[in-house]
């Protein structure tokens, strides 16, 4: 079974109980086959949990679930030393971060301060404590889930938090036919019951990484790229736009886009695919502009010409 067929069959286990998301199904898969982090903003119950319990299942990783409240603290999250009276000395109990793929459920009730005990896990895949560093499993995957910040309890992300997520993603109500699935078949839908197979392992995880560093680029695609940068940092209706970081993000998930699409070379569909998720966070409205970030990417893709005319 070549690569694609194995990232359309993760794709299909992952629909057996994720019903009617397959567009979001691909865009986490593709985060997390390009090394990103993923940011899920959406309302409770629409299958945030499921969603990361589901790619665990089909790729075979360890998974663990943190649920951010007011009161965690860092060391929940990271690890502690331990003292042992039986031999006088301290032992590092680790923290639920050592995984392989963290639900962090609800990040956004929880204080700036623990919000900020993720950045250099999720930066350097590394964390360290009492002076002492320690390196986090391979591969190493945090899903995010955020409420709407107009829910009381909150406290927004900064942007140096919200820039270390590779792409941000709302799942949304499911369509009415996938919806009457759910009412049919209620149990099919329970990730806590229905055991996904697993589908894509750890060698064939890291082949297809590979695969996304040998996709090429060429010169009229890259002048593509920077036309769509250069217009987020020179139009009024922008305060923010694209960093370098941010940039090289978008490239690197339109490469890894055009892998699962069975290509060797990236073509404009690529960055458009991936464009909303990638930029729709990192993008700041001015003042003036009344809309959001995918009221700004929209913008973006409308006035940004594929071709130079």
């Amino acid at each position: 079974m070549q690569l694609q067929e194995r990232i359309d069959a993760a794709v299909d286990e992952i629909g057996k109980v994720l019903l009617g998301k397959e567009p979001q199904v691909r865009l986490a898969l593709c985060c997390l086959f390009a090394r990103g982090h993923l940011l899920i903003e959406d309302l409770p119950g629409m299958g945030k949990t499921t969603l990361s319990h589901a790619l665990a299942d089909v790729l075979g990783l360890s998974w663990k679930r943190v649920q951010f409240t007011s009161d965690l603290l860092p060391a929940d999250i990271l690890g502690v030393q331990v003292y042992d009276t039986r031999d006088a000395s301290f032992a590092f109990r680790p923290g639920p971060i050592f995984t392989q793929l963290l639900l962090a459920d609800e990040i956004n009730r929880t204080t700036p301060r623990t919000q900020s005990a993720l950045l250099e896990a999720m930066a350097e895949g590394q964390v360290t404590v009492d002076g002492e560093t320690r390196p986090l499993p391979e591969p190493f995957f945090v899903i995010a889930t955020q409420n709407p910040v107009h829910q009381s309890g909150t406290y927004p992300l900064p942007e140096s938090q919200l820039d270390r997520f590779l792409m941000r993603l709302h799942l949304g109500y499911p369509d009415p036919r996938a919806e009457r699935e759910m009412y049919l078949r209620p149990d099919a839908v329970d990730s806590s019951r229905t055991q996904l197979r697993q589908v894509i392992s750890e060698s064939q995880l890291a082949e297809i990484r590979d695969a996304v560093n040998a996709v090429q680029a060429s010169d009229n695609l890259l002048d593509y790229l920077q036309r769509l940068v250069a217009y987020t940092r020179e139009s009024p209706e922008f305060e923010v736009g694209l960093s370098p970081r941010g940039a090289l993000a978008l490239l690197g998930c339109a490469r890894t886009w055009a892998v699962m699409h069975n290509r060797s070379h990236l073509v404009p569909e690529d960055l458009q695919a991936v464009l909303p998720s990638v930029a729709g966070h990192r993008l700041v409205p001015s003042g003036d502009y009344a809309g959001d970030g995918a009221a700004l990417v929209a913008l973006l893709q409308r006035n940004v010409d594929v071709i130079r005319s």
